[in-house]
């Protein structure tokens, strides 16, 4: 399959399978819309809309890649990164990290959110894949920005796996010192046993 169908089809399924579905999984058994980010001007909440943004934009590379080429070379592609093993590598980070972090919202189970929900207590879990990483499925979402640059590489790629890296550094650390006012000494125990990555 060329990336031109590839693409679209993986990022259908990426936010699918890791968003869509997996929210609905969570509203249907608990009946708590799992998406916490609010419209106030808070820095947790301003990270959020930034990272709509960036999907939005990700969504736009993708789309014009499959079906625009003359438009896809107003994103500066980085022709000198244009090899098939780069591709090919890029390809098998998207695909490791969409399995990853469908793993990882599974074994989340109902404390699965988007964002910080401070309304309603969530368990701690430190099991699975949680028992390697604090924070896989961030740890996913990089892999993902990372595979995505690789495949088409460009300063816009190039831009949101910046960009991504960013906010995902700090909402990681808005939500390491949320869970440790949540659960005190056992978030402070788990901290000590299990990285912040891998």
């Amino acid at each position: 399959m060329s990336l031109r169908y590839f693409l679209p089809l993986y990022l259908f399924f990426y936010l699918g399978a890791a968003f869509l579905w997996r929210s609905f999984i969570v509203w249907k058994k608990t009946g708590i819309n799992p998406v916490v980010f609010k419209s106030t001007e808070s820095a947790h909440d301003y990270i959020g809309r930034t990272f709509r943004i960036l999907f939005a934009l990700v969504v736009i590379i993708v789309l014009v890649h499959s079906f625009w080429p003359n438009g896809y070379l107003l994103f500066m592609p980085i022709e000198w990164l244009e090899r098939t093993w780069i591709t090919t590598a890029g390809v098998i980070l998207l695909l490791l990290s969409l399995i990853w972090t469908v793993v990882a919202q599974t074994q989340m189970g109902e404390s699965w959110r988007i964002g910080i929900d401070q309304e309603h207590q969530t368990a701690l879990v430190r099991t699975g894949v949680f028992g390697y990483s604090r924070n896989p499925i961030f740890l996913g979402m990089m892999i993902t920005l990372s595979g995505l640059f690789l495949v088409i590489p460009n300063a816009l790629t190039l831009l949101t796996l910046v960009i991504g890296l960013v906010l995902i550094g700090i909402q990681v650390r808005l939500e390491e010192e949320f869970l440790l006012k949540s659960h005190g000494e056992e978030y402070a125990q788990y901290k000590r046993h299990v990285r912040r990555w891998f």
